[in-house]
């Protein structure tokens, strides 16, 4: 009988399905009201739901931890809540979980990003332990997406002191279709599935992140199949894939929701001069960017707001590079080879194209006389170093672009504080007045209106340099079933995947 026990534990071990993930870098909090970074926001998206969330193709907003909601007037939305959910430590999710995350938010116990989309919101009351309404202090055009931000279970945290550096940043317990079994640093991260997930177990056993910073290393690695799934730059696509990879994987390309710029810090005296800024973005050739780094797995990015969408200003052209009209105006400016524009552009090494886009923009602005030094950091060093103490003459990284936007945390000078997104220091009275406008404005043909206007204030000033919105690749082994590909990349119905 113990010999047909073991027999069977073995048996059960084998069948046990695993999905291999890399990610680039160390969470820093597992905590979806403090996860800003990539890596954290990534694998907290496994374990914490929110009340709702998109569709498959970002069109309609749909319930997630909501069973219904509506406006019961045009500042009051009303939530009414699944029945049974359960934490992943058994506790039943209510009303009240919602109520304490909202408390949190706004308080000053932390320093969230994400704070500044609830300024509107005047109250949140529990009706019942199913059902609770929303009274905003205003019409809001967001009043719906801020409640994709996951919930935290209040039975856990109410009597935390310090949620910033509390052991559940590293420990979480959310309601999400996948649970933390391991947190290694700079090694492996483990998920395992939630048997009592409300919308039923998923269907692979466990999700396994590899840490692994190079980038190289991880495309060996998905070669060889130790990875079932990872991203694959154009390069690699078109130069270093064989019809042997193609047999054994499934590719899915589709502009990506992301731009890359160089951001200046506004703060300092040698980019407050808009002759400079606009200098700097004559004598850049975006496409030789995009022919270089990405052949034509990419596009010119001309401002903030996703193409195709109606925030999108199609009015507004990318500037070409004028390099006569870019020494002139550094020369307007006191500057010419006697006495160089100089500064530093500062990049991480978690993105594999970017330290090879900074040495191109250095070679491009060095033809008018610019004079530009390199820094290449590891994720959180530049993070923890450079982005959050704004100690940098600037930056080249990149944001996500929603189908919504929401230029304010920003744009608009509230996002510049600690912690806050608005980290160049931008200050433009006309975009702050327009944002603030946009904030009540729920007829959307008005609200892209303005958005449209923003978009066009903002390239004009050039607190950033616009670059490129690179094609996302994604390469699936074929042993992974039931993938299906929206707007929103694959990722829609995972819990339904199947690795055989």
């Amino acid at each position: 009988m113990r010999f047909f026990i073991a027999i069977l534990i073995f048996s059960v071990t084998l069948i046990a399905s695993t999905l291999q993930l890399a990610t680039s870098t160390n969470p820093s909090r597992l905590n979806p009201l403090l996860a800003t970074d990539s890596s954290s926001s990534e694998i907290a998206g496994f374990i914490f739901n929110g009340l709702l969330k998109y569709d498959i193709d970002s069109k309609d907003i749909i319930c997630d931890l909501a069973d219904k909601f509506y406006f019961s007037d045009e500042k009051t939305l009303v939530f009414e809540l699944k029945k049974g959910v359960q934490w992943q430590d058994g506790a039943e999710f209510s009303a009240e979980d919602v109520l304490f995350t909202y408390k949190v938010l706004i308080s000053d116990n932390i320093a969230s990003p994400y704070s500044s989309d609830f300024r509107f919101v005047k109250d949140v009351i529990v009706l019942d332990k199913y059902k609770l309404k929303v009274i905003y202090t205003k019409p809001y055009f967001k009043a719906l997406e801020i409640w994709m931000m996951g919930i935290l279970p209040k039975h856990i945290l109410k009597d935390e002191k310090n949620l910033m550096n509390s052991k559940f940043n590293t420990n979480p317990i959310g309601t999400g279709p996948y649970k933390l079994s391991k947190l290694e640093y700079s090694k492996n991260i483990e998920l395992i599935a939630f048997d009592n997930y409300f919308e039923g177990k998923a269907k692979i056993d466990k999700i396994s992140f590899n840490v692994i910073a190079d980038p190289m290393t991880r495309f060996m690695m998905l070669k060889s199949l130790q990875l079932d799934l990872g991203s694959i730059d154009p390069m690699q696509y078109e130069r270093q894939l064989n019809n042997e990879f193609f047999k054994k994987f499934n590719t899915y390309e589709k502009i990506s929701r992301a731009y890359t710029y160089l951001g200046f810090n506004m703060r300092l005296e040698k980019f407050k001069n808009p002759k400079i800024r606009r200098a700097l973005s004559l004598a850049i050739d975006r496409q030789e960017l995009v022919d270089i780094l990405f052949f034509k797995h990419a596009k010119v990015c001309s401002g903030p707001f996703l193409p195709g969408t109606k925030a999108f200003n199609s009015d507004i052209k990318v500037p070409k590079q004028d390099i006569k009209k870019a020494k002139q105006l550094l020369k307007e400016a006191g500057y010419d080879e006697e006495h160089p524009f100089s500064f530093e552009i500062v990049t991480s090494n978690s993105n594999s194209v970017r330290p090879y886009a900074a040495q191109i923009l250095q070679y491009q602005l060095k033809k008018v006389g610019v004079i530009v030094t390199l820094r290449v950091m590891e994720w959180q060093a530049f993070l923890n170093m450079v982005v959050f103490p704004k100690k940098f003459d600037s930056v080249l990284l990149g944001w996500g672009l929603s189908p919504t936007p929401d230029p304010y945390a920003i744009w608009h000078k509230d996002g510049d504080k600690p912690g806050g997104f608005n980290f160049i220091g931008y200050n433009n009275k006309k975009v702050n007045k327009l944002i603030e406008e946009s904030q009540g404005i729920v007829d959307r043909d008005i609200l892209y209106g303005k958005f449209r206007k923003i978009f066009k204030l903002i390239v004009e000033d050039n607190p950033y340099l616009f670059l490129y919105i690179p094609n996302s690749i994604t390469a699936v082994n074929k042993d992974i079933k039931n993938v299906k590909e929206g707007m929103n990349g694959i990722w829609y119905d995972y819990i339904k995947w199947e690795k055989q």
